[in-house]
């Protein structure tokens, strides 16, 4: 249940063109992908919005091994959502008792349900970021990493 998905550098997204230089950088380096939405992103932007944008950029590049984590913070209604809605994999920050419930939930589905996350890049106001995913992905780079 808390344990993160394999790959050490996720990369935090808040739009398409964000979730597609990401996966341009990973198709470049021949690596696995982390995609990670904003803090919360569940609750402002929604599971509809998050599984459309990472599915088209997964369809712009079908090479990359993409594990996409839609961030549902301490809300338990938006983690239920979420999983309702077909994504594979949630972060919920809230409670444990909660959160072995949902995880509960979401195998019952085929989903996991995350506890945390390693440090994430964030590329919010990164002005070249497939260079610099390329540069985080590959292990060049500690800048704009966010808890």
């Amino acid at each position: 249940m808390t344990a993160p998905p394999p790959h050490p550098r996720p990369v935090r997204i808040h739009s398409l063109t964000d979730a597609e230089a990401a996966c341009a950088a990973a198709a470049d380096l021949g690596v696995p992908l982390l995609l990670v939405s904003a803090p919360g992103a569940a609750a402002s932007a929604g599971a509809g919005w998050f599984g459309a944008v990472v599915a088209r950029a997964a369809a712009r590049h079908p090479s990359v091994a993409i594990t996409a984590v839609l961030d549902c913070a301490d809300r338990p209604g938006d983690a239920l959502a979420a999983l309702s809605a077909g994504i594979a994999t949630v972060l919920f920050t809230g409670r444990a008792d909660v959160a072995e419930r949902l995880a509960d939930i979401a195998a019952q589905r085929g989903a996991r349900l995350l506890t945390w996350l390693p440090a994430a890049f964030d590329l919010r106001g990164v002005r070249a970021p497939r260079r610099a995913c390329r540069d985080w992905l590959g292990g060049q780079d500690d800048g704009h990493v966010t808890e």
